[in-house]
């Protein structure tokens, strides 16, 4: 795939995402990407916003449940939530 930023060769690979939400970070691991070889842009595919999206929903409405043992940072591992 071609990098949408610079034009140069985008390949498979794994990035951690950084969901910052105001009162609390959202770290995720493991996410697939396609990453530019030279500029080093992360494309996510559709599937993978979508998930990611759901993620920080879910971290989202877990905070309004148990506000008082909620951690300002939120850290998971992609492959483990989509298996």
């Amino acid at each position: 795939m071609e990098c949408f930023v610079c034009g140069s060769n985008a390949v498979a690979g794994t990035t951690t995402d950084v969901t910052d939400l105001g009162d609390f970070l959202i770290v995720v691991r493991n996410v697939p990407c396609l990453e530019c070889t030279e500029c080093l842009e992360v494309i996510y595919t559709g599937d993978v916003i979508t998930r990611l999206e759901g993620i920080e929903d879910e971290v989202t409405e877990s905070m309004k449940i148990s506000p008082k043992v909620a951690e300002d940072i939120s850290v998971h591992d992609y492959n483990k939530i989509v298996a």
